[in-house]
């Protein structure tokens, strides 16, 4: 068995879909033309462009990775398998708050064509939200942790717990003090029950927290009973001073073992370019800049762990 709680994974994640397509391209509610999605899917090898270039420079090619999606970065999977890069795809739906395959039954055969490092989802849940629809979801999140067990496959969950409107209403609306004093404990009760429901991640892909003590609950709990799975945290398209916040505590804390940074290193670089105040050379190397200045401050964290 695998100790995913002692590897180190930093990873730039562009696997947005909905997202990119809607607030990038502004395309919505419609897929996008053929001429569309070639533009698309350069922007996504102008980010993987920019992941080579770090990774040449100073990033470790040992705990760099890197997570995009099939639809527009298919290319970029095969090149990133060609090359001994560690990489995930997604195999939920995107822009939908309930969790299903993409590929409906098929998603095994899309696992294997690609042949991933890890294979992620992103998935919503809140234990004091809609119940049948949790139920559901952990139904196919179950079928896709069998699977990939079976097939000795490393499973990155990504979960996030979004605040229900009677969880806001009594924090008078803020979610601020949503983030700081319930979505914490919401993440370890959810780790609890997806653990529970019998699927099994490698790495648990999660929000950041504030306090130490946080922290340490979520990866208490995300190994519990000996398991020896890692956390990484995500972005959530944060500002980077945000980010920063999150990193610092977690770097700090054994068992969270990275970084899962998308928007917040790309999106400035390639906004600028798509409105011509820069080349595509300047979008690749800010791109590098960005995954690198947050690599290292995580490394220069990780030297204060366990104290």
């Amino acid at each position: 068995m695998i100790d995913y709680s002692q590897k180190q994974l930093l990873i730039l994640a562009f696997d947005h879909r909905a997202s990119f397509l809607e607030k990038m391209f502004g395309i919505k509610n419609r897929p996008p033309t053929a001429d569309e999605k070639k533009q698309i899917e350069d922007y996504k090898k102008i980010i993987f462009e920019g992941f080579k270039l770090s990774v040449k420079k100073k990033v470790p090619k040992e705990i760099a990775g890197l997570l995009v999606d099939e639809e527009f970065g298919a290319g970029v999977l095969r090149e990133a398998k060609k090359d001994g890069l560690t990489f995930a795809m997604p195999v939920e739906k995107s822009g939908q708050d309930e969790f299903d395959f993409d590929y409906g039954e098929n998603f095994s055969k899309h696992i294997e064509d690609f042949d991933p490092s890890y294979v992620k989802v992103l998935v919503r849940y809140n234990p004091e939200g809609d119940a049948t629809m949790n139920k559901r979801q952990l139904a196919r999140l179950k079928k896709l942790s069998d699977y990939l067990a079976q097939k000795k496959r490393a499973f990155l969950f990504e979960l996030i717990v979004p605040a229900t409107s009677a969880q806001l209403a009594k924090l008078g609306g803020s979610k601020e003090k949503y983030d700081q004093e319930l979505r914490p404990k919401l993440m370890v009760e959810s780790l609890k029950e997806i653990q529970a429901a019998g699927v099994e991640p490698a790495i648990w892909k999660l929000e950041g927290v504030d306090k130490p003590e946080s922290a340490k609950a979520v990866v208490k709990q995300a190994q519990s009973n000996g398991r020896k799975a890692g956390v990484i945290t995500l972005g959530r398209g944060e500002s980077k001073e945000k980010v920063q916040e999150w990193l610092k505590v977690g770097a700090k804390i054994p068992g969270i073992i990275g970084f899962a940074v998308g928007r917040t290193i790309f999106w400035e670089p390639l906004a600028d370019h798509k409105a011509g105040k820069t080349t595509r050379k300047e979008a690749v190397e800010q791109v590098a800049k960005n995954y690198q200045e947050f690599t290292e401050l995580w490394m220069n964290e990780c030297k204060n762990k366990g104290n």
